[in-house]
């Protein structure tokens, strides 16, 4: 084994927020195994912390602000 983590797979509608239940757009997967699952909000309150504590953080938070015309196109 190399220790290197597989892609982490891209987040979709389905995933919650662990801290109110909003669509996840943050994922925080830990140095222990597991994984912690934000909304923005939450995920921009918690990411600096988690990664200063070894976590990978995947943070898809950018699209939010795609026109759902461009989020459409690239399917």
């Amino acid at each position: 084994m190399t220790g290197a983590l597989a892609p982490a797979k891209p987040l979709t509608a389905l995933d919650r927020c662990d801290r109110c239940g909003a669509q996840a757009y943050i994922r925080a997967t830990l140095p222990v195994g597991g994984e912690l699952l934000f909304c923005a909000h939450h995920g921009r309150q918690h990411t600096s912390v988690l990664r200063d504590k070894g976590a990978e953080i995947q943070d898809e938070s950018a699209r939010l602000s795609e026109s759902p015309a461009s989020a459409t196109s690239e399917r």
